[in-house]
């Protein structure tokens, strides 16, 4: 059996590193790597593949940045001819980015099973660019796996036959859980003059924060408060740096005195950060994941989340992007008031496990794709 799985940004090589470790136990699996180059900093990606232990990639395809028509369609013009050249008997796909999508469209245009990892996720928020990757792709899927009921029903409900839909779990806590250890074994704290517990973490990346200034500003603001009662580190994207400049942000960011800003960071200095941290305040999907898991409080600053069951089960609040909101719920994690939470089913690092001995069942018995 030969499989083609698909990466492109940060998030999905953590979803595919369990993935690639459980094939490594499979002799009778080949496994073809195509990283689409979505992603191309150092930091946010190709340190990744060191940190998780990956083998690099068999293919990049080198795409690089562009507007979300301009590297949807260049890398579909790209994944053709790999796919015409390696006829995988299964395409696998992760997450919702524009990769994900791309890469999904040509398989199905050529009549190759696609299997969709993190499938059924919704935000119901049409203006997140992620959101319509998700629909799209699982609109052309062949074989779900999800990471909770809720999305098993999501996918019912838009028509996806309930024998193609298998709830598995997480593989980004199959990651997490791996290399947690290894993590905590981390310098990051001392290098940034940290004390377990005694820091904040902040993420921002999503456009409709960084990218719209009243919305960029109001956060800020409570991060200026936040900053003045518990130190604040925050690794900074990018995008988020440049539009600090643009919206003439950055004196503001820089008289904050208890804020650290760094640059991007690997994941195993990442994870040792979020599981140090007293609380995140983020923007992320895979963060509050992973913030319930290691039972951290998580501020997410966003209006809805494709992810609830974070907040139905996890330690996350949705906390939107008011100033006053944002620091209420801040002062209630420092004051000792924190949401408990409890870990989701089968939230146990063996998702990975489970889909690829699926995926060998239905290959075995010649019912990959949906005819």
């Amino acid at each position: 059996m030969k499989i083609l799985s698909i990466v492109g940004a940060r998030p999905n090589f953590m979803k595919i590193a369990p993935f690639a470790h459980a094939i490594r136990k499979c002799p009778s699996v080949k496994h073809v790597i195509v990283h689409t180059g979505q992603h191309y900093d150092q930091k946010m990606s190709t340190s990744f593949f060191e940190d998780l232990d990956i083998p690099m990639p068999d293919i990049n395809l080198e795409v690089g940045s562009g507007s979300h028509a301009q590297q949807t369609a260049e890398i579909m013009k790209r994944f053709e001819p790999v796919l015409l050249e390696h006829k995988p008997d299964v395409l696998v796909v992760v997450g919702d980015v524009n990769s994900t999508i791309a890469c999904s469209l040509v398989a199905a245009k050529l009549s190759i099973p696609i299997a969709h990892i993190e499938a059924g996720l919704r935000s119901f928020d049409k203006d997140m660019p992620e959101e319509i990757n998700r629909i799209l792709t699982d609109r052309i899927t062949d074989v779900f796996f999800t990471t909770c009921i809720e999305a098993n029903a999501h996918l019912v409900a838009e028509g996806a036959a309930k024998n193609r839909i298998f709830f598995v779990g997480n593989v980004m806590i199959d990651t997490l859980m791996h290399n947690l250890k290894r993590a905590n074994k981390s310098q990051i704290l001392s290098s940034l003059h940290l004390q377990p517990k005694g820091y904040a973490l902040v993420t921002l990346h999503r456009p409709s924060n960084v990218d719209d200034k009243h919305n960029l500003t109001n956060i800020l603001n409570a991060i200026n408060v936040i900053q003045e009662k518990i130190p604040v580190v925050f690794p900074i994207h990018p995008r988020t740096k440049k539009n600090f400049e643009l919206f003439g942000l950055t004196s503001m960011v820089q008289g904050m005195k208890g804020l650290k800003l760094v640059e991007p960071l690997g994941y195993l200095d990442f994870l040792c950060l979020t599981n140090g941290a007293k609380m995140v305040v983020t923007d992320s999907g895979g963060i509050q994941e992973e913030t319930t898991v290691l039972k951290i409080p998580c501020l997410t600053v966003r209006e809805n989340t494709e992810r609830p069951i974070t907040i139905k089960e996890g330690t996350n609040v949705l906390v939107g992007v008011k100033t006053k909101k944002i620091v209420s719920e801040a002062q209630k994690v420092l004051s000792g008031k924190a949401k408990k939470g409890r870990i989701p089913k089968y939230w146990d690092g063996k998702a990975s496990e489970r889909i690829l001995n699926i995926l060998v069942s239905l290959h075995n018995k010649g019912k990959l794709r949906v005819k």
